[in-house]
């Protein structure tokens, strides 16, 4: 009976050793197939940085200079020249040269970007970038200004003509303007004032018109066939009701190929006409 026993003790001892081994044999196979050779700790040893650095003791070398593509130059308040000024109570106007064509500016207009800010009687202010810009008159002597200030020495070369190019001719109902009156007195602003004068006409305190006070005679003012006493009520049915309707008239003359000039003569509204080439 004892012996039986202890055979049976021993069976027992051997399969569950061999339980034991297989269990080892299965767990070595599971970790050679579907686990990494590395411990997560050890590999985010090797991922860490280290605690030192490389430092060069020699200097550095000057970084080399890059080359800028060049900037075109803005438009300078140099390329303007005033011509002529006109000031009155309720608006100033100026004539200037830009690359050679005239323009006609009141203010608030602009040239070049150069905005006209005010006038004198013979300069005129000019506002670009929040700076003033001050240009005097091409026959004035040269004026003094600030750093922001630009004044304009009068060119040597630059000799007025006595007599406008041009001519004005009757053709009966209507006259022929030569297009040369028209640029001359572009450039030569003063030159209207000496030809001709003219002053507004009021009507409870409004303006109607304009009158001719004077017109030298010989003169293409004259030619026109304008008088003294005459006033200027409208151009090509615009009515000249304030300086900025007369001088607006006035710029877009030289772009027009007709124009009708109404007038009233004593008590008489009349028209006359005019064929610009």
């Amino acid at each position: 009976m004892k012996k039986l026993s202890s055979t049976l003790l021993i069976k027992r001892v051997t399969a569950l050793l061999v339980i034991l081994l297989a269990v080892k044999l299965v767990w070595f196979a599971a970790e050679i197939v579907f686990f990494p050779a590395e411990g997560v700790n050890h590999t985010e040893q090797r991922r860490a940085k280290p605690l030192y650095y490389r430092i060069k003791l020699t200097p550095n070398k000057a970084p080399v200079p890059q080359k800028k593509s060049p900037q075109k130059p803005a438009g300078s308040i140099r390329d303007i020249t005033l011509l002529g000024i006109y000031k009155a109570p309720d608006i100033t106007v100026v004539t200037v040269s830009y690359k050679g064509k005239s323009k006609v500016l009141s203010t608030g207009e602009s040239v070049n970007g150069f905005v006209l800010d005010r006038a004198g009687n013979t300069f005129a202010i000019f506002t670009k970038g929040g700076k003033e810009y001050k240009v005097t008159l091409l026959h004035a002597k040269e004026t003094t200004g600030g750093s922001d200030t630009h004044s304009r020495t009068p060119a040597r070369s630059s000799v007025r003509p006595k007599q406008p190019a041009g001519e004005v001719i009757d053709a009966g109902d209507h006259k022929v303007v030569d297009r040369s009156l028209l640029e001359h007195y572009t450039q030569n602003m003063d030159d209207i004032y000496k030809n001709i004068g003219i002053k507004e006409v009021k009507k409870n305190g409004k303006i109607e018109g304009f009158r001719v006070t004077f017109v030298k005679r010989g003169t293409p003012f004259a030619q026109l066939g304008l008088r003294r006493g005459d006033v200027l009520k409208a151009v090509n049915g615009e009515p000249l009701d304030s300086y900025k309707a007369a001088f607006d008239a006035y710029k877009r003359v030289k772009d027009t190929s007709d124009m009708t000039l109404t007038i009233k003569r004593g008590n008489k509204e009349m028209e006359l006409e005019y064929e610009i080439n």
